[in-house]
């Protein structure tokens, strides 16, 4: 062992014609909050599945722990705990048999303490009668982690589990894996939404199987420092074409009724921004405010995919 909880090298993934994965490399500490970020398609889940071993890579070397994650199958079992897209509760069972049941197939005998703990923990003490298909949306998830922690893993596997879920218990979700990282817990997020990965120690960007970059978030964005600025008009869509055109501007995207624009390497933001407010003025488009920002990870995405860094 090296540290890293997983290591992947040159590993690449194949359904038929189409490469999920291509010969992605990186390592996940023990210990970290890890994020893999990108849109659909963009290779999550395999990679997920792969670190799991309920994917056989196509090729290159893939560790969990130590061990390979398919040939040592059985015995990173106890090890791992994965929260699938599609993790199925038992309707007809109650929070308490839910848990048991998770338990039993996982072979752990005394369980009790550890369920009164993570009911604890989920607030969901006061309802471990109730069936789990009278539970609400958010209640399941959390139900989800228990039964997935039940058995004490140390590296926790995460397959978007915010997909649908309301933004109070997507908060309550976020306060839980805070909760479990401070007691030494590995966690591996799948996720689409960019403001999830902000909290993850690293996260690696992904898009169409091809790893894109991994650090940091605040590493990734700080090349970007100084070159946004935020255009809001009284239009609902903001005038792409005429930004793009004016002097110093190098891309520009749009986000709701707003528009980021990258400065030219070389210019000012100060210039820039005179540039496009004359050039909206002499367009006669109202301007509610131009202003410096800072890059999110969504700016870097799409700089990184629109090639804004080559």
């Amino acid at each position: 062992m090296t540290g890293a909880a997983v290591e992947f090298e040159r590993v690449t993934r194949r359904y038929g014609a189409v490469t999920a994965v291509d010969a992605l490399t990186f390592d996940i500490r023990a210990g970290e909050m890890f994020g893999l970020i990108g849109p659909d398609g963009a290779g999550k889940t395999t990679t997920i599945r792969l670190m799991g071993g309920l994917l056989r890579p196509d090729s290159g070397r893939i560790a969990l722990l130590g061990r390979d994650p398919v040939a040592d199958h059985r015995a990173i079992t106890g090890e791992v705990g994965y929260l699938s897209q599609r993790f199925s509760l038992y309707g007809d069972l109650t929070i308490d048999e839910n848990i048991a049941f998770f338990a039993e197939i996982h072979g752990v005998g005394r369980f009790e303490a550890a369920r009164d703990r993570l009911l604890d923990m989920t607030q969901l003490t006061p309802f471990r009668g109730r069936r789990a298909d009278r539970l609400s949306g958010g209640m399941k998830q959390k139900l989800a982690l228990a039964c997935t922690l039940v058995h004490e893993p140390r590296v926790l596997l995460l397959d978007e589990p915010t997909t649908g879920v309301d933004p109070v218990s997507r908060r309550e979700f976020w306060k839980l894996l805070s909760e479990f990282l401070s007691r030494g817990l590995t966690i591996v997020m799948a996720t689409p939404y960019l403001d999830e990965a902000e909290r993850c120690a690293r996260v690696a960007l992904l898009h169409e199987g091809h790893l894109l970059a991994i650090d940091e978030p605040s590493r990734l964005e700080a090349p970007m420092a100084g070159e946004l600025l935020e255009v809001v008009t009284g239009s609902t869509r903001p005038p792409i074409d005429a930004l793009a055109r004016v002097d110093g501007v190098a891309d520009v995207q749009s986000f709701g009724d707003r528009a980021h624009v990258r400065v030219a390497r070389g210019s000012s933001q100060q210039t820039v921004a005179r540039n496009i407010e004359a050039a909206l003025q002499s367009a006669a488009v109202p301007i509610v405010s131009i202003r410096p920002i800072a890059a999110t990870l969504e700016d870097v995405f799409i700089d990184l995919i629109t090639g804004g860094r080559s």
